[in-house]
């Protein structure tokens, strides 16, 4: 059975470590990268040795053996891509973070992958961490006995030259604030390690730089259970990231989890000694350890091996619950988190910015 063919779109910092990931992991091989701008592509397509190309309809025409494509372009951009993608080539779909900006883009964008008859592929790479995967299993198994009070925090920095890189960064549109873009992944894993969150109530304010989207976001939460949350996510920390934690407070001890990407297990007062067999150095690679275990995971999938980690509904609750936070925010109090319900600011259209990265279909 040959190597599953995977095809790049948008050709970034984290693009070249899903590239090495795929590179890494038996049963995958990198086919081509695409990016709009050409140079961009041109280097990837050195450092890699692959073909590349300025428009995917035009990777995929003329590397048809291509089975999955992994769409790493302005978060606002996913669900064009990505529709296209699957209804007009019948690709599989790697969707990086935050996967799609709006709950009724994921819906649909599954629906048009089973008429297609193919799959999407999540990623939540912080999951599969050996500190989360640690905490995971004590809360499993009752060494840190109930939850009753999981705290977020996230201090980092993003000056106004972060924003001022590209046109879709610090939008509604295209990018979301320091919530979608910076927090996805811990709002991810409230609910992956924490449980179902059934109401949030936040606080939104933009503090550091001239952007229409949140750079601080606090707010407090409830889980189904009965156990409470506080979160605190900003981008106006000055001059550096000083920190992002998610810690537990549970009827049997506590555990933190820190680091530059949740990779080190820093309190674990069941085992103490753990603490450091579950620590991981992230310092050579800032995205972690965790996207070689999804191409592995989509690998087994392809397979019929085993279920992919992150599954529809699972994934569709991530986006609904942090939609749930704007819309707190948008209303001002407590919201509940059910229903898949829509924040109006967040993945709004705005066509001129779609405009700026939209693939020419150009003989498609």
């Amino acid at each position: 059975m040959r190597d599953a063919c995977v095809g790049i779109v948008g050709c970034s910092r984290v693009s070249s470590h899903h590239c090495r990931s795929i590179r890494a992991t038996p049963g995958v091989a990198l086919a081509a990268v695409c990016d709009l701008v050409p140079e961009r592509a041109a280097s990837f397509g050195r450092d890699f040795s692959v073909p590349h190309f300025t428009s995917y309809h035009d990777m995929l025409r003329s590397v048809p053996e291509i089975d999955i494509v992994t769409i790493v372009t302005p978060s606002g951009m996913h669900f064009e891509h990505a529709a296209d993608v699957i209804r007009l080539y019948r690709k599989h779909v790697v969707m990086e973070k935050p996967t799609f900006m709006r709950s009724s883009q994921a819906a649909e964008a599954y629906a048009m992958a089973d008429a297609a008859g193919v799959r999407v592929f999540p990623v939540f790479q912080n999951r599969f961490n050996r500190a989360v995967q640690r905490v995971k299993r004590a809360l499993r198994d009752g060494e840190l006995g109930d939850i009753r009070l999981v705290s977020v925090r996230v201090r980092w920095c993003r000056p106004q030259r972060y924003y001022d890189l590209a046109p879709w960064r610090g939008t509604f549109a295209q990018d979301g604030g320091a919530l979608t873009n910076q927090g996805i992944h811990h709002v991810d894993l409230l609910r992956y390690i924490g449980g179902e969150v059934v109401r949030v109530n936040a606080t939104m304010r933009t503090l550091g730089a001239d952007i229409e989207v949140e750079d601080t976001v606090v707010a407090t939460f409830t889980y189904a259970t009965g156990a409470i949350g506080v979160l605190e996510i900003t981008t106006a920390a000055r001059p550096d990231d000083f920190e992002a934690s998610v810690s537990l407070v549970c009827s049997k001890g506590l555990a933190q989890i820190g680091g530059n990407a949740v990779n080190e297990l820093q309190i674990f007062t069941p085992d103490p000694s753990a603490c450091a067999e579950w620590s991981e150095d992230f310092s050579q690679e800032i995205y972690g350890r965790g996207h070689p275990e999804i191409y592995r995971s989509i690998v087994a999938t392809l397979a019929g091996g085993t279920a992919y980690p992150v599954s529809r509904e699972d994934c569709m609750r991530t986006i609904g619950l942090l939609h749930a936070f704007y819309r707190s925010d948008e209303a001002g109090g407590w919201v509940e988190v059910s229903g898949n319900r829509e924040s109006a600011r967040l993945g709004r259209p705005n066509e001129k910015l779609a405009s700026l990265y939209r693939y020419s279909a150009a003989g498609a």
